[in-house]
């Protein structure tokens, strides 16, 4: 048994494993973000159903002493200054498009809320991340009142973004968060 998956059966966890050992590349939502736990959680479950998840993190913070663990959890380093002079700073959307590109299979996590509190507008970096590099959103999810935790469904961009954050919106709705009510989905794509 890994640790993963014995901290899964620690807390109770069962798996939604319907996208088990998915190798291709997207941009993967993890939601809700209500708890310090919520990262715990989601590491343990996508490691215990064979999903490599990535994540997103400045360069700066990958140093000494902290590197080799930071690394090992998954960590990419992001560094968006100029490659030459007079360049502009890359954005977070086009440095992570290009992540995608210098990679062939990537999962990389994102939390849309952006904060362990109550948000009614995410911020939406992310479906502009999966519609530039071209891969689907994975719509990774921890459903505490249930206890189940995994990847139920992915959303590729269509063009329509309202269309398509209603979709994304209407699944999370049904979710609820270890604090539910520090979770919302975003309302100006959800009634």
């Amino acid at each position: 048994m890994s640790i993963w998956t014995l901290i899964l059966k620690m807390g109770g966890w069962k798996l939604d494993e319907n996208f088990r050992n998915y190798n291709g590349s997207c941009v993967m939502l993890g939601v809700p973000h209500t708890s310090n736990w919520d990262a715990v959680y989601a590491l343990a479950a996508f490691n215990a159903i064979g999903i490599p998840v990535k994540f997103t993190i400045k360069k700066e913070w990958l140093k000494f002493p902290l590197r080799k663990l930071w690394l090992s959890m998954g960590a990419i380093p992001i560094d968006r200054s100029p490659k030459l002079a007079g360049q502009e700073r890359l954005s977070m959307t086009e440095a992570m498009i290009n992540l995608f590109k210098e990679k062939q299979a990537l999962v990389v996590l994102v939390t849309p809320e952006g904060t362990r509190s109550r948000r009614e507008e995410w911020k939406t970096g992310f479906y502009h991340v999966a519609a530039g590099a071209g891969v689907p959103i994975g719509l990774g999810y921890l459903d505490y009142k249930n206890r189940i935790a995994g990847v139920s469904k992915f959303v590729t961009p269509s063009g329509d973004m309202a269309k398509d954050m209603h979709e994304i919106m209407d699944f999370y709705s049904k979710i609820q968060g270890k604090n539910p009510d520090n979770f919302s989905v975003d309302k100006r794509y959800y009634p």
